[in-house]
């Protein structure tokens, strides 16, 4: 079967999408319409960033809420912050 491809709004060009929704809701139905694997695959890394250093519970509501928000802003708003004092691993 030939691989789906879209129009990624992360990286400005056409990628290979991913294989189903990554989220629930509307959310993930936008991101697996116009979202690529690669630029999935750097929100995810970006993701595990955010649950270390916020200490986040994925399970919980306010952790999902919370996630759901960044994930909108990754994709489709300015950008996710990286948290205060953040500084990465060289």
């Amino acid at each position: 079967m030939a691989q789906r491809m879209v129009k990624c709004v992360k990286l400005n060009k056409e990628l290979p999408g991913l294989e189903e929704p990554p989220w629930v809701g509307e959310l993930g139905q936008r991101i697996y319409d116009n979202v690529s694997q690669e630029a999935w695959n750097q929100w995810l890394n970006f993701l595990r960033m955010l649950i270390n250093e916020y200490r986040l519970v994925p399970s919980t509501k306010e952790a999902q809420e919370f996630i759901a928000n960044q994930m909108e802003q990754f994709f489709f708003g300015e950008g996710s912050a990286h948290p205060p004092g953040y500084v990465p691993i060289k």
